[in-house]
């Protein structure tokens, strides 16, 4: 019966740690395997990892790293004015609910806005959070009225 005091891990599974600086009877004295002089053969262990010898380091050359992220940005659910012509009929209301009905926006999470892109030729009351200034003129020019809301 094999007991746990009588396992042994197989011959070379354990490898003995290198021990370097005990002789040169060992065959690691004198330097130790660190080669001659320098920064990396002294004690202290070298630079940093991302010390590039001098040269400016990888994360100040990356341009998309710079600058800053602004937290207060409004993030808009966008919908243009050619997707609207598309989506709904003559004289029908178009709100943030109906957007998402249609498949125009994903959910009611982010504002919505609408653009300007695109031609509108039918008479359509729109609601929504924000437009752009093309947006209002051709909501007015077919007929319709863009109304805003306020963000809930």
């Amino acid at each position: 019966m094999v007991r746990a005091y009588d396992l042994k891990a197989p011959a070379g599974a354990r490898p003995k740690r290198k021990r370097v600086g005990r002789g040169n009877a060992s065959g690691h004295g004198t330097y130790a395997t660190k080669g001659l002089k320098g920064q990396k053969a002294r004690s202290g262990g070298g630079p940093n990892p991302w010390f590039e010898g001098g040269q400016n380091r990888l994360v100040k050359r990356l341009p998309h790293l710079r600058g800053f992220t602004n937290i207060f940005k409004t993030d808009y659910a966008i919908v243009n004015i050619g997707q609207l012509e598309r989506a709904f009929a003559a004289g029908s209301e178009v709100t943030p609910e109906a957007l998402v009905a249609a498949h125009l926006i994903p959910n009611l999470k982010r504002p919505v806005k609408v653009l300007g892109d695109g031609a509108l030729t039918k008479a359509l009351a729109v609601r929504a959070n924000k437009y752009s200034a093309a947006a209002k003129e051709k909501i007015a020019t077919a007929g319709g009225r863009a109304e805003e809301i306020s963000r809930a």
